[in-house]
């Protein structure tokens, strides 16, 4: 099994107040789907109000990131049999989202 990383940044997600309790419950619906299914790993919204910090290997801690790191919006990851098995899944996130999905592979390791 291979874990998928669908995603989107937080302004591609354009609602007006009413529908946004609507989305809410329609994405919370795929979620719980998924992890009926028995394929969710973990989801989550980025906190974007807190600043991100980058600490180096030295452990040193600033307020600088990487150059073009600017994450924000929602995750999912799941852990599915296949890639089309993860392209139905994203269709089922873009939908409740009412916005399309970035979907990304993670690359094996054993030890995780």
């Amino acid at each position: 099994m291979t874990k998928y990383l669908i995603s989107f940044p937080s302004d591609a997600m354009v609602l007006t107040d009413a529908e946004f309790p609507i989305v809410s419950a329609d994405a919370h619906a795929v979620i719980e789907e998924a992890k009926a299914a028995g394929v969710y790993v973990f989801g989550g919204g980025i906190a974007e109000q807190v600043a991100p910090v980058l600490v180096s290997a030295d452990g040193s801690v600033s307020a600088e990131i990487y150059p073009g790191s600017g994450l924000t919006g929602g995750f999912t990851v799941l852990e599915l049999p296949s890639r089309e098995d993860a392209v139905e899944w994203a269709r089922k996130i873009a939908t409740a989202c009412r916005c399309a999905q970035e979907l990304r592979e993670f690359m094996y390791d054993p030890a995780s």
